[in-house]
Formats: C-alpha cells, structure tokens, sequence
C-alpha cells in the first residue's frame, strides 16, 4: 500500500470508531435533552421547599412554635400573623391542638406551588379534620408561605388584613 492509502484507511477505521468512542464518554447520548433537564430541575425543587416550608408549618402548629410559624411565612403576611396567630381562630390558639397534620398533595398552580393538607384540630374531646391549601411561592431567593385556604378552594392570598385564615374557621 502507499503512504497515502494507509493514511486514508487509518482515517477512515478512526471515523468509523468515533461514536463507539464518544458514546462511551457520555457524549452524545439523546436520553435527555439538556432543555429537559433545566426545566425539570426547578419543578423539582419549587416541590421539594414547598413540602419542606409547610412541613416546617404544621409541625409548629402542633409545637404552638409562634414564631417558627411566622417564619415561614413570607414578609407580607408577617403583621397579620401577629395580629391573629394566638387569636381565637389563629392557627396558634390555645384552646386547640393539632394531634396530626400530613401534607397530601403538591402542584403547581397559578400563584405558586399548591400544597394540600389534612390538619386534625381537637378542641376539648371533639376531634376535626380539616382540609387546607398553603400557596407557596419563591420571595426574593427564599421560599415561603404566601396563602393559606380551606381545602377544595384555589389556595387564597392574604385576606384584606393581611391574616391567614385558620383551620379552626
């Protein structure tokens, strides 16, 4: 063979060889589009702080935690909370315990994520479970609570007051 029959062929096997190479490396894989996956990724996380803020909500009730209630609460719901959170419909009353509260659903609606949940409230020896739905919403960097509603209604905003309807309402 002459030299530049050899260096065809050598070029040759070498493209032929290319995508057993490349696909071995990773590269040029169509499992997932790369647009698939940035779009997937911040789905995942709006569900993941959703469930993790109203997770944090519900176990400050059952705690009458007052203030790690408030906190996860976004800053414009903050002077509602303080009027009304330990008031005779708050969600921190005294007259009232939360024995079991479990998150039962999470989807995206159209102020946030909707985050449905089953609150049981004891008053006495009377026991009520409750449906209710937290809109959570990305504030700045930072998730929080920005509505809570009766469940079976669109997660609500902050009512005229500025205060978070209760479970007990």
């Amino acid at each position: 063979m002459r030299p530049t029959h050899r260096r065809l062929a050598a070029t040759a096997a070498g493209l032929m060889l290319l995508p057993v190479a490349l696909a071995g490396c990773g590269i040029g894989r169509g499992d997932e589009e790369p647009a698939a996956k940035a779009e997937r990724a911040p789905a995942e996380e709006a569900a993941t702080r959703s469930r993790e803020r109203v997770q944090a909500y519900l176990d400050a009730m059952t705690a009458k935690d007052v203030a790690a209630g408030r906190s996860q609460l976004c800053a414009l719901l903050h002077d509602g909370f303080d009027l009304g959170a330990t008031g005779p419909n708050g969600d921190f009353a005294d007259h009232f315990q939360v024995p079991e509260a479990a998150i039962t659903d999470i989807r995206s609606g159209q102020l946030g994520q909707e985050v449905s949940v089953s609150v049981s409230v004891t008053v006495g020896k009377r026991t009520v479970a409750r449906p209710l739905v937290f809109t959570v919403t990305r504030d700045g960097g930072d998730w929080c609570i920005a509505g809570e509603a009766p469940g079976g209604a669109p997660a609500a905003g902050p009512t005229p007051t500025g205060a978070v309807p209760s479970p007990a309402s």
